[in-house]
């Protein structure tokens, strides 16, 4: 049977699941036509398959330590991994939240490559693609690029064509698991120091490689700082984790709103969408108790390390990065000045190659030593936190304009409670949360208040830009455009009465 043995940060994030908090991204697309569930199949068939890991299972090889490899799957079906299902009444979005919990919650079978597809019929008259997969076979950036593949983005698009993946590449990047920790930290840094910047000729430009080992010891500084902190407090976010997941997203919010408050405020498009989110978790923290003025709440945060030659290529390549959510703040545009001043900061961090270059050395590691370091690491924060750029455009796939995207970042380890995801599409943004049910049952208060909190933020920039007329005129022509158009923000589903599994 061929096997190669996977990349060490792959590796790691493969044995990122937890007994009850497994690492699978969840992603759907909701259209306002039906999808043709045979085309849909053969879309998949055709397209996905060209990407090696979707028709690979993963097994563990090796003595005297174990390692995961990915094994051509025998036999390979791709009926097991595509499912048809019809949304239970009243086929709204309260009904597609329960599906969507229920297939969040459950497990994929690991005698089977790590994915799975479900096509939902009856969504509001429309249908919803449900696709799960492990963190292992990729990143986000790395999954946007299979969804881009997947798609169309004419009504007769020429079918794609997928460079399939290079074995003996990978096979070389993973190889020599078991080997000296000093020798496999020192290989493996010099892979985040290539991350952090343009490659090095370490004979023709040996300073710069003076400083790029100086940036890496600074970043290993820097974490071993974070190590030092205080753990986050016990709180709705933090806890005992139960085997049920909660899912809940928001309404659009339109992109142009967000970059008038940022132009008023001098932030980016980022930096006001974090804001807002803090904005929720501090009314759903003091909603729920918490003595928001005095607590801390860190979010664990990615960083695309991804080097030019491995776009549109599968795997993880990122590194994390940690980041002091500003929810003691009691007024918005102080959470505002202070999410951006601790993203710029994070920016010209090192920080997230030497938590990559960990991530490899972990990843040659047995499972126990990786979870002790998941363990150490995951007491630092409370969330997982991550936003990923989407299409601009409107994507088809089968045939089918897709009307909306959302995707649920996992939350893996014992001790990070929640995973917060925003995804822009089509020119507006999407916050996503998914939860453990016993620790926060109802994720829906979170997204409901994103929204309010991004209307507030949105109500008062104009208000300042119409008493400022000296105001910037990049800030003055951002608001004044904002004024003319109502905030992207759509009535709320219906409701749902929490489940006993819930609470």
């Amino acid at each position: 049977m061929t096997t190669h043995p996977m990349s060490p940060v792959d590796a790691a994030w493969f044995h990122m699941d937890g007994p009850a908090n497994l690492a699978m991204v969840t992603g759907v697309m909701l259209t306002r036509e039906r999808f043709d569930f045979d085309r849909v199949k053969a879309v998949y068939q055709q397209r996905i398959l060209g990407f090696d890991r979707f028709r690979q299972r993963v097994v563990e090889r090796g003595f005297p330590v174990s390692s995961p490899h990915w094994e051509e799957m025998p036999n390979f079906d791709i009926g097991q991994h595509i499912h048809h299902v019809a949304l239970p009444a009243p086929h709204d979005q309260a009904a597609l939240t329960t599906l969507l919990d229920d297939i969040a919650s459950a497990p994929l079978d690991h005698e089977q490559p790590l994915w799975q597809v479900h096509v939902v019929d009856d969504v509001d008259g429309g249908s919803a693609l449900i696709m799960r997969y492990h963190h292992c076979i990729g990143d986000g950036t790395a999954m946007m690029a299979v969804i881009e593949q997947l798609a169309d983005d004419a009504p007769e698009s020429p079918p794609a064509t997928v460079a399939a993946e290079d074995p003996a590449a990978e096979e070389a990047s993973g190889a020599g698991r078991v080997v000296p920790a000093l020798d496999a930290i020192g290989r493996q840094a010099a892979k985040a120091l290539a991350l952090a910047g343009s490659a090095v000729d370490a004979v023709a430009h040996p300073r710069e490689l003076i400083d790029k080992a100086a940036l890496l010891l600074q970043g290993t500084e820097m974490l071993v700082a974070e190590l030092l902190k205080r753990p986050d407090p016990r709180s709705p976010f933090k806890g005992d984790f139960g085997l049920r997941k909660r899912v809940a997203w928001s309404s659009p919010v339109a992109l142009d709103d967000v970059k008038a408050i940022g132009a008023f405020a001098g932030a980016k498009v980022n930096d006001v969408l974090v804001a807002g989110m803090t904005g929720a978790l501090r009314s759903y923290l003091r909603r729920r108790g918490v003595e928001v003025n005095e607590t801390t709440v860190r979010a664990m945060v990615p960083v695309d390390l991804r080097p030019p030659d491995r776009v549109g290529k599968l795997g993880n390549e990122f590194g994390l990065v940690v980041l002091d959510l500003a929810v003691a703040s009691p007024r918005r545009m102080d959470r505002l000045a202070k999410t951006k001043e601790r993203m710029d900061a994070l920016k010209r961090s090192p920080e997230a190659a030497a938590m990559l270059a960990l991530f490899n050395v972990f990843g040659r590691a047995p499972k126990a030593v990786e979870d002790f370091a998941t363990w150490i690491f995951g007491s630092k924060a409370s969330v997982v936190m991550t936003n990923v750029v989407g299409p601009r455009t409107t994507l088809r796939l089968a045939g089918v304009p897709i009307e909306r995207m959302m995707f649920w970042v996992p939350h893996p380890g014992r001790q990070l409670g929640m995973g917060i995801s925003i995804l822009s599409y089509r020119g507006t943004a999407t916050l996503a949360v998914i939860a453990d049910a016993h620790l926060l049952p109802d994720p829906e208060a979170i997204t409901d208040q994103f929204n309010r909190e991004f209307a507030a933020m949105l109500r008062q920039v104009r208000a300042a830009a119409a008493k400022t007329p000296a105001a910037k005129p990049a800030a003055r022509k951002a608001a004044a455009k904002a004024v003319a158009r109502k905030p992207a923000v759509r009535p709320k589903a219906p409701r749902r009465p929490r489940s006993a599994a819930g609470r």
